[in-house]
């Protein structure tokens, strides 16, 4: 496992955001989704051009048949000319263009820089979607005999109510938040809270994940306009936002080959990582934006970055205690779960929303008070993790 950063260097903020609705835009291509969010980040940002772009995306070779998205999209975007490139981190690629690019301009090498994560699924049927998501898994030893992310995480869950003596529908607490934060995102796929008892008659898709646990795969793009210290535009009307931490690990890429499946250990590694950088500890937190494609990675993404102890997550769910209003609010514009799951560009996603929050920008979905916020999304079952605290603190 590994992770670095520097040491030392100057501040990157977060001077422009963009996104597209979250939904299945059937007449829009990959680019014209991604052009919508760049554009809007530069316009947020007074009109700043960016010297790099740093595109994050998991699927288009194997579903647009598209890549070299970099210099795709810098020429769509009228930027040629820029240094432009993708990053690939299956489910993390958003949070590694976001800390790729915040490494540049700490380093000094380049002043501004605009991160695009962007994915358009709707290219292909669910087969042709399914098989290119399985790349994520480890092809010789998981891939090949027929396991898919749907049935790691149906493991994950059977292993943690097991362990945890929980009821079936232990994490409906983590799905009922996600709708009801959803329902006041005008960009979220899901705009409709649930009861739990939808939740219990939801359809098993792989025993015991049903219908309710599993974030839907959709089309978006999200876009940061990120500038390094003394290019930061002043005085505009809503307050710039500071990258103040960032961390990144690996582990094993196979479930079976992880020491421990219930506690990643890059969720608590880069959490740990991304709070010392920024200076503070968890109780500074007041939103996480953690990554939910399945409901039982919230769970263990809570246990594993230290906001609730092994086996616990779910009580606090189920007491309210991730929602707005609750003592950690998470996935505050709904999370994957019901804003939906835009693979490669969900970091971004998360960057943005925790953006508007902390801004106050967030409308009905605003989380009062917010100055500081933990954005984190993995890589398959938490193989890859990036990690950032934002704050809109000195």
């Amino acid at each position: 496992m590994t992770a670095t950063t520097n040491a030392t260097g100057r501040r990157v903020w977060i001077a422009g955001v963009g996104l597209t609705p979250v939904r299945e835009h059937w007449e829009r291509s990959l680019r014209d989704l991604a052009h919508q969010a760049m554009q809007a980040a530069m316009d947020d940002a007074g009109g700043l051009r960016p010297q790099a772009l740093y595109v994050a995306n998991m699927l288009s070779g194997a579903l647009s048949g598209q890549t070299q998205l970099g210099a795709l999209l810098a020429d769509y975007g009228g930027l040629r000319g820029v240094e432009a490139h993708t990053v690939e981190a299956a489910g993390a690629s958003g949070g590694m263009a976001l800390r790729q690019a915040y490494l540049a301009i700490r380093a000094g090498e380049i002043d501004t820089a605009l991160v695009v994560g962007v994915e358009k699924v709707s290219e292909k049927v669910t087969a042709e979607v399914e098989a290119a998501l399985v790349s994520a898994t480890d092809t010789d030893f998981e891939a090949a005999q027929g396991v898919t992310p749907t049935a790691q995480a149906a493991l994950l869950m059977r292993r943690y109510l097991h362990q945890h003596q929980a009821p079936a529908d232990a994490l409906a607490g983590f799905s009922l938040t996600a709708h009801e934060h959803g329902a006041t995102n005008p960009n979220a796929m899901f705009q409709k809270a649930i009861k739990l008892e939808a939740y219990q008659r939801g359809a098993l898709i792989s025993d015991p994940v049903n219908m309710f646990d599993a974030a839907p795969l959709a089309d978006g793009a999200a876009a940061l306009l990120l500038v390094g210290e003394g290019v930061a535009p002043e005085g505009g009307p809503v307050p710039l936002v500071r990258i103040a931490g960032s961390a990144a690990a690996s582990s094993a890429l196979a479930l079976h080959d992880q020491p421990d499946p219930l506690r990643p250990e890059t969720v608590s590694q880069t959490t740990r990582q991304a709070l010392e950088r920024a200076g503070i500890d968890h109780d500074s937190i007041d939103l996480y934006e953690l990554h939910d494609s399945f409901t039982i990675f919230a769970a263990l993404s809570l246990e594993a970055a230290g906001f609730a102890e092994p086996g616990t997550a779910w009580k606090m769910a189920a007491d309210g205690a991730w929602k707005r209003g609750g003592k950690l609010p998470i996935g505050t514009m709904g999370g994957s779960k019901a804003r939906g799951e835009t693979a490669g560009a969900t970091g971004v996603y998360q960057a943005v929303e925790a953006a508007l929050q902390l801004q106050g920008r967030a409308g009905g979905s605003q989380v009062e008070g917010a100055r500081w916020a933990l954005i984190q999304c993995l890589g398959g079952n938490g193989a890859t993790c990036a990690t950032h605290v934002l704050t809109v603190a000195g």
